[in-house]
């Protein structure tokens, strides 16, 4: 029971994140190529909730802020011009993934005030907004990647442990390869012949497509294991006596064995696929600008004096632990209830 509610806890974290980020366009106040040029860099923004007499309020407000003369990127408040933050307010237009569109946002601020809960990045973009919308493209690559390496793995391993023979050599030999294969370098190859600007879809779906197909060989690899067994069970026999079909047989009685492994697994290469997608970005191979992802906002700490002066700045980096966290904490979980129930 304690392990159940283990796992229950944590898939509720990593549930609410990931529902966190698909709401982006609500949770955020800003569209995330919004700009603001006249406040780069400013730091988080300050929620009052008492105003300039003392008075307590239980609706925050929030100051204007004013660059200080000849100081780039710092700034003062005016404690003079404060404006109340509103709920369930219009703002630009968004579209929820594959649903509809909206204007309706969470919170906001009447101008000139604007409210940045995780401060503004170089062109005065808000970070909070694009933590979001960037986590939309991080988390989804993540996903995507794993449930190609898995369906890949899982069809192959199953054909391997089935048939057995040359195809079990070819199959098992082929995933040696690509254990081996440096995938860092094989995507530098991969973008050296491709067009000097793709925009961002095209990175986006080339990232998913090298990191996916190059991650199905340890999948496959357990999934043999099992098919062997498997396919020498009783009732497995007794079905192929009757007549069941190659495909019949995978497909109603060894793949449903490897579904646990499956999901054990999935839970260990999502995280890993999300900080690949982080590193290639970070490194200009992944999605580009203006279309945010957590590695490309990362970008922005090559620079000394944004990595020594904007702390702020690394808000995709803290993001990521919790999510990488719950995941391989998930996949604990997961291993120690299986091994559970060998026992």
């Amino acid at each position: 029971m304690r392990g159940n509610r283990r796992i229950v806890i944590l898939l509720l974290c990593v549930g609410t994140l990931h529902l966190a980020v698909f709401f982006a366009g609500f949770l955020s106040p800003y569209d995330f190529a919004q700009q603001d040029r006249e406040l780069p860099f400013a730091p988080p923004t300050s929620l009052h909730f008492r105003d300039m007499h003392g008075t307590l309020r239980w609706r925050p407000s929030v100051c204007l802020l004013v660059e200080r003369p000849a100081m780039f990127g710092t700034y003062d408040e005016d404690l003079q011009k404060c404006f109340a933050l509103r709920f369930l307010v219009l703002g630009p237009e968004y579209k929820l993934p594959g649903l509809f569109k909206s204007r309706l946002h969470l919170f906001g601020v009447s101008g000139p005030a604007k409210v940045f809960l995780m401060g503004t990045d170089a062109y005065g973009r808000d970070i909070f907004s694009r933590l979001l919308y960037g986590g939309q493209i991080s988390l989804l690559s993540g996903l995507l990647a794993t449930a190609l390496s898995l369906g890949i793995g899982a069809s192959l391993g199953t054909i391997a442990g089935y048939y057995g023979g040359w195809v079990d050599a070819v199959v098992m030999r082929s995933g040696e390869l690509f254990l081996a294969l440096p995938w860092l370098y094989l995507l530098f190859a991969l973008r050296a012949f491709l067009p000097l600007h793709i925009n961002p879809a095209q990175a986006f779906l080339l990232l998913i497509g090298v990191i996916g197909a190059v991650g199905w060989a340890r999948p496959s690899r357990l999934v043999r294991g099992i098919v062997l067994s498997g396919k020498e069970r009783h009732y497995v026999l007794a079905a192929r006596v009757f007549g069941g079909s190659d495909i019949y047989l995978m497909r109603r009685h060894l793949l449903p064995q490897t579904y646990s492994v499956l999901l054990t697994q999935a839970t260990i290469l999502i995280p890993q696929y999300i900080l690949a997608e982080v590193t290639l970005s970070f490194l200009g191979l992944g999605v580009g600008e203006p279309a945010p992802s957590w590695g490309n906002m990362l970008a922005a700490l090559q620079q000394y004096h944004v990595l020594v002066s904007y702390w702020w700045m690394w808000a995709p980096g803290v993001a990521l632990i919790p999510i990488v966290l719950s995941y391989l904490l998930l996949a604990s979980a997961l291993q120690e209830k299986g091994a559970l129930h060998r026992m």
